[in-house]
């Protein structure tokens, strides 16, 4: 039975065919990595541990001046709020509560853009702002105002 026109046909390019670009499939290959990790690891302290030094190892391979901002936003974040614990999300630096991320950075760098990103996930206790809040900034560098404005987000992201 010949086959049918179609199936001679080659694949649609994958952005006709609506397919992740290396990047977004770069970042699920690692966010997919970040889970079977957790699978492994032991009790809460141990993972806590682990996490914390991942988005350290993450931080330091930054290249500046996205390293000295996530190292100041790192230390904005901890004083802020201290019950948030730094945890890789999708290959970058963010910090959880109850094991979900909550604000997390990304390094413009790293993306590739103009931009670092702070962002904070649908776990941000942001509802209460009148209807309308930001779910991330662009981020190149930290003023003090901007970090003072930074802390109170933080604070009330995570209540």
């Amino acid at each position: 039975m010949p086959k049918s026109p179609q199936s001679t046909q080659k694949p649609a390019t994958s952005e006709a065919a609506g397919t992740l670009s290396a990047g977004e499939r770069a970042a699920l290959k690692q966010r997919t990595t970040e889970l079977k990790a957790e699978a492994r690891r032991g009790s809460a302290q141990e993972k806590a541990a682990f996490d914390a030094e991942a988005v350290a190892v993450k931080i330091a391979q930054m290249t500046e001046p996205d390293r000295a901002i996530a190292e100041r936003l790192h230390s904005i974040v901890c004083e802020a709020s201290p019950e948030l614990q730094p945890k890789l999300y999708y290959g970058q630096p963010g910090w959880a509560k109850g094991g979900k991320v909550v604000v997390f950075f990304r390094s413009g760098l790293g993306d590739k853009t103009r931009y670092s990103t702070l962002g904070f996930s649908p776990e941000a206790a942001l509802d209460d702002v009148g209807g309308l809040w930001p779910t991330s900034y662009a981020l190149n560098h930290l003023t003090d105002a901007s970090a003072a404005l930074i802390a109170d987000l933080v604070t009330r992201a995570a209540r």
